[in-house]
């Protein structure tokens, strides 16, 4: 029996505790050397409990399929050999709680680790694990209730302080609580340079406000501690992007494309270089050439229905190549699988729900029927969250809707879009344009030439 850096007792040798607790120190700043650690853990002691939860997680939430493949059988093997009886109780439930995930259970996994949560606080692998969960789920609330619930357990002198502070401040802003967000993603920061969820978390705030010129200084800031020495780079440089997209900045978004995100092998990455190039050919701006680089990449990983979220930044990606029959393929696919009986499994729902309408809008888009597009959105434009991912994230979905609605010559929902949007953000030029847009059609030129003016004063200045 060992105690691990947080004071929680392990059955493990402590070797295996060491390696376990380094490897938890790793995934709280997204360095590569989660893996190695991990594989440490377990060469040290092959049927360590602990050592095997964390790697069937490592294989998990890359949502990947091919390594969910890898985990289940990996996992499989531990737990035939394994003996519950000696095992801690917090141990067992952490088993029971990853197979769930294993099985494609999401929120059953989710609610297990929130009751080791309730009853060990302190557990960092058990908020870490349901933190991304509920990213996953798209579950704003748990999002920040799993770690505000747990935080007043945690002392400030405790060395992954600053990291729980870091998940709370996404939390809240995912939640809408954007200054305490702000507040606490700050102080996640200082605490911790390195802490790239905690600055991922202070730049989602600034997205959410528009406040994308200070965005884009704080990451100039603190670019040796983000843009380095962590497989989170790629994506805090898609958040630089985006930013560099609501200035106007063209030019620059595609130079951090090419430079960083037309890499990417991985789906996480995969779905940022996606998800930038939607947001310019819903602009007109097709980049099919950077279209066709992506697809092959994503055939592999579309053989099996596995995360909804992926789908539609697969079908982004064929779409965008101008391959329409491949999306139309996958479509059909994901149709199939609706039609079998999968009970549990999260991602049966998430894609009957959210992710099969959104793939056949972004179809319906490329042919131009722009009111099949609002009919597939827009019933769903308040639950999309249901198939995971972030405010910012979802926000190619609600673009696509408004896009939809302006070329459609829907101009009724068009203005209500707009207000929607203009109401929350006022200082995003992005939001200007489309009112200049809406103007536009509707003849009414005063009003489209202030709102230019407007967006390009905002551009300018923040």
């Amino acid at each position: 029996m060992s105690t691990d850096q947080h004071g929680l007792a392990v059955t493990g040798s402590l070797q295996a505790v060491q390696h376990y607790d380094q490897a938890i120190d790793e995934l709280l700043h997204f360095r590569a050397e989660v893996d190695g650690e991990a594989a440490a853990a377990l060469a040290a002691e092959p049927g360590f409990a602990m050592g095997n939860v964390l790697a069937a997680y490592l294989g998990l939430l890359t949502t990947e399929p091919g390594d969910a493949r890898n985990a289940r059988q990996a996992f499989a093997v531990f737990r035939a050999a394994a003996d519950p009886q000696a095992l801690l109780p917090r141990e067992r439930a952490h088993i029971d709680a990853v197979q769930s995930l294993l099985d494609g259970d999401y929120l059953t996994c989710g609610a297990r680790l929130q009751r080791i949560t309730e009853e060990h606080p302190r557990d960092a692998l058990a908020l870490t694990a349901g933190h991304q969960v509920d990213f996953f789920t798209g579950d704003a609330r748990s999002l920040r209730d799993r770690v505000g619930g747990a935080l007043t357990a945690w002392r400030e002198d405790d060395r992954h302080y600053g990291h729980v502070l870091g998940m709370y401040a996404f939390g809240l802003e995912e939640s809408g609580h954007y200054d305490r967000s702000e507040q606490v993603g700050l102080e996640a920061v200082e605490r911790n340079a390195r802490d790239v969820w905690g600055i991922h978390a202070v730049v989602h705030t600034y997205e959410m406000q528009g406040r994308f010129h200070e965005g884009l200084r704080y990451l100039d800031a603190r670019l040796p501690d983000w843009s380095t020495g962590t497989f989170f780079n790629v994506h805090n440089w898609w958040h630089y992007a985006l930013y560099a997209l609501e200035a106007g900045d063209t030019r620059r978004a595609l130079e951090i494309y090419d430079a960083v995100l037309a890499g990417g092998q991985g789906a996480m990455e995969l779905l940022d270089a996606a998800a930038l190039l939607w947001r310019l050919y819903l602009e007109g701006d097709v980049q099919e050439a950077r279209w066709r680089e992506l697809v092959p990449r994503w055939r592999p990983k579309m053989d099996e229905a596995y995360y909804a979220f992926n789908d539609m930044h697969a079908v982004m990606s064929y779409v965008g190549a101008g391959q329409i029959t491949e999306a139309e393929r996958l479509i059909e696919a994901r149709a199939a699988y609706l039609k079998e009986a999968h009970p549990g499994l999260t991602n049966h729902d998430m894609t009957a729900h959210v992710g099969l309408p959104v793939c056949r809008a972004l179809v319906a888009y490329a042919r131009g029927d722009f009111d099949e597009v609002v009919g597939l959105l827009y019933p769903i434009r308040h639950r999309v969250n249901e198939f995971g991912g972030s405010h910012a994230q979802r926000d190619a979905v609600q673009k696509t809707l408004l896009e939809a609605a302006l070329r459609g010559g829907r101009t009724g929902l068009a203005r209500v879009l707009v207000s929607e949007r203009l109401n929350v953000r006022p200082c995003s030029p992005f939001n200007w344009l489309k009112q200049a847009a809406l103007a536009e059609r509707v003849g009414e030129t005063a009003l489209a030439a202030a709102s230019r003016l407007r967006a390009r004063d905002l551009a300018t200045t923040g």
